[in-house]
């Protein structure tokens, strides 16, 4: 008797978790967009529709990057200009530069973030911060660089992380801040020294705060943190609706697209506050839904982490986890109130555009870390839970002489 034992390689299992993220957003994304209206016939929304084409568009980028190979960006070439990770990173330089110009930067809710490509917006932060993390696998996998001397190895890797938090913080601090949090996780897992680090973090920490309190909408989201209660109907009403949405949500939830706060209530229902609302509708099982996701994906790049044999493999699953799980841990802590509020989407949840397409194609660079070994030769099993066993029950086995 023949019994076949199947088990989910981790690259099946992240294209299982992003594909499920992805329509975890579309359909909450149509359930946000509802409004009131006296016709009861249901049908997909503009804005579903919209965030529906992008998600499909995002999951074949996954699936096209997810079958290169990761190690043809880290290639040595004869001069360093032709790598195309720096072409890759002045690319982002140049997107965030052009943000800042009139007639190529989209004004939307008083806020430059957006440059127009013709019918297509492009967000310029989510290129930097992707951008970023391919730049410093890169760089600290780089055999001349040295951590360990301050001067000649840690401060040059420094200074492309510095110009980009500044050229982001400029219209999006939140960004700026998980760019800079994601990029010193990467420095301590290249093995950058604690007090190398300590030297930068407060001056960095000084100038963040500078800008919090130098734009008054920065500083008073900060204030209204601390009280929402104090002012219910201005500062605090973010916080409060959200809080609200939560508790009316319950262990199981008012019921898919039976929400109240998204009729009006509650701002950014479909960006920003999207967690609220899947905890409104699908209670406490549709957050752990979630969040189970989400730890799916970064177990994926834990075991990447530990398998691969090339740093530039290992560092690059490293920050795509890290930036992956940060930011959706930032937007759920703004959800809950547990962090002032920021303007961050939930990645793969949140209607989106560009930065939907831009996401995928960062987690299909994961994807090609666990398919692809270090020398390009492809992975047909991956060692740890890809294998097919087929096991012969009630039969003796053959014993070699």
């Amino acid at each position: 008797m023949e019994v076949s034992i199947y088990r989910v390689r981790h690259r099946d299992l992240l294209t299982v978790c992003v594909l499920a993220l992805l329509c975890l957003g579309a359909v909450m994304v149509q359930s946000a967009s509802t409004t009131l209206s006296g016709e009861v016939k249901w049908g997909w929304s503009q804005r579903g529709t919209r965030h529906l084409t992008y998600a499909l568009a995002a999951f074949v980028t996954f699936l096209s990057v997810g079958h290169l190979d990761y190690a043809s960006l880290a290639r040595r070439t004869a001069a360093l200009w032709r790598s195309p990770v720096l072409w890759i990173m002045l690319a982002a330089v140049g997107a965030c530069l052009a943000v800042l110009v009139p007639g190529i930067g989209k004004d939307v809710n008083g806020a430059r973030r957006w440059i127009l490509l013709g019918p297509i917006q492009v967000q310029p932060s989510e290129i930097a911060k992707w951008s970023m993390v391919v730049y410093l696998a890169w760089w600290l996998a780089r055999p001349p660089v040295n951590l360990n001397k301050f001067f000649r190895g840690f401060v040059p890797t420094l200074v492309p992380v510095g110009l980009v938090c500044l050229l982001v913080v400029i219209e999006d601090f939140g960004t700026a801040a998980l760019i800079g949090l994601c990029a010193v996780t990467m420095l301590v897992a290249g093995r950058a020294k604690l007090w190398h680090l300590a030297l930068v973090i407060p001056p960095a920490l000084g100038a963040a705060y500078w800008f919090v309190r130098h734009e008054p909408y920065r500083w008073t989201r900060m204030t209204a943190f601390l009280d929402p209660w104090a002012n219910p109907q201005g500062e605090g009403y973010h916080m409060v609706q959200s809080l609200l949405s939560f508790s009316t949500g319950g262990v199981l939830g008012r019921g898919l697209g039976n929400g109240v706060q998204k009729l009006g209530y509650l701002p950014e229902d479909t960006t920003d506050f999207i967690f609220a609302v899947i905890c409104e509708e699908l209670g406490v099982f549709g957050a752990m839904l979630t969040i189970a996701l989400y730890l799916g994906i970064l177990y994926v790049a834990w075991q990447a982490i530990r398998r691969k044999r090339d740093d530039f493999g290992r560092l690059l699953a490293f920050g795509t986890g890290s930036m992956l799980g940060l930011q959706a841990a930032i937007n759920m802590a703004v959800a809950t109130v547990s962090v002032p509020t920021k303007g961050m989407s939930l990645p793969l949840v949140s209607a989106g555009g560009s930065g939907l397409v831009i996401t995928c194609a960062a987690l299909g660079l994961l994807y090609s870390v666990m398919r692809f070994e270090h020398d390009g030769n492809e992975r047909e099993t991956d060692e740890e839970v890809t294998e097919h066993d087929t096991e012969t029950v009630g039969e003796p086995r053959a014993v070699p002489a």
